[in-house]
């Protein structure tokens, strides 16, 4: 190495190889250099495209269904004397929805409290058991001055605790009686049918003067309950795992009713079909006042 003026140099020295060599390999030098930059420049940007990949949400199209959609029949064999609902309306849980002919089993009931409120029979049990303590105890006495013989303590002794016992059945009639007012009641309130669930009536079906019953095929009304709503998704094996019990999600119904709304993971199935190498997701959408209507199509994000 020796030092030149108006040459090529690096600190002060340059090299004191041919020009052409120095030149190719200077060449060379940027050009290992662009292709360092150019893999640092695609490695960040792989690198980075790959973590978005990983942090982006998961989307998949999914379905609004009711929670249940249930058929409304008669516990009991009875005609139908009124229905009270029409189709479309809204039924809170409980609410009457029919009633069925019912005379003999108001005649029952009223039979049945008039002999709970009887007390004809519990009066008189009590009046004898009520005098026969008082011959006990009169006898008691006379058998002690020696006016009767022990024989006629002893009978009236057993006539006390024969009333005694008569007022018990008494008693004990009287409460039979209060719970065949009970079983009455209970059998009266079997012909007005009422709705198990809150819901919206989707049909009826049945009239008055038709035959309702628990087996016929025909119900009397359809009901679906729809608060709350049940989100179905089909999702790929792929996601199996990624979806936890409890983990929140975007659902957004297609146009026209459009909307946003939060709803969670109910159920994952445990299973996944080797068909079509998918598995089952439902989501639990609240929807009070049901403004969602079943039936809606939606995407679900994650």
């Amino acid at each position: 190495m020796r030092e030149l003026k108006g040459a090529p140099f690096a600190r002060g020295f340059v090299d004191a190889r041919n020009p052409l060599d120095w030149a190719l390999e200077s060449k060379q030098e940027s050009t290992l250099r662009a292709r360092l930059l150019i893999t640092l420049c695609c490695g960040g940007a792989i690198a980075w495209t790959g973590a978005a990949a990983a942090q982006s949400p998961l989307e998949f199209d999914c379905l609004i269904e009711a929670r249940q959609d249930i058929d409304v029949r008669s516990p009991v064999e009875g005609v139908i004397e009124s229905v009270l609902v029409e189709r479309g309306a809204y039924l809170k849980r409980g609410q009457e929805i029919a009633k069925l002919a019912s005379g003999p089993e108001r005649a029952a009931l009223n039979l049945a409290r008039s002999r709970a409120t009887m007390e004809g029979d519990l009066k008189a049990a009590e009046a004898r058991v009520e005098l026969a303590n008082r011959k006990w105890v009169r006898a008691e006495e006379l058998v002690k001055q020696n006016f009767i013989s022990a024989n006629a303590r002893d009978e009236a002794q057993a006539e006390y605790r024969l009333a005694r016992e008569q007022l018990r059945a008494a008693r004990e009639n009287r409460r039979l009686a209060e719970l065949e007012v009970k079983r009455a009641e209970e059998v009266l309130t079997q012909r007005t049918i009422r709705s198990p669930v809150s819901g919206v009536v989707v049909d009826v079906v049945l009239r008055p003067g038709e035959l309702a019953t628990s087996n016929q095929k025909d119900p009397i009304v359809r009901l679906m309950e729809i608060d709350p709503l049940n989100v179905e998704l089909i999702l790929p094996v792929s996601a199996f795992g990624k979806i936890k019990l409890g983990q929140r999600a975007k659902v957004t119904l297609e146009s026209p009713v459009g909307g946003t709304y939060n709803a969670s993971v109910e159920v994952v199935d445990r299973t996944v079909d080797a068909a079509s190498g998918t598995f089952g997701v439902r989501l639990r959408l609240p929807n009070p006042g049901g403004r969602i209507p079943a039936g809606v199509k939606c995407s679900a994000r994650f």
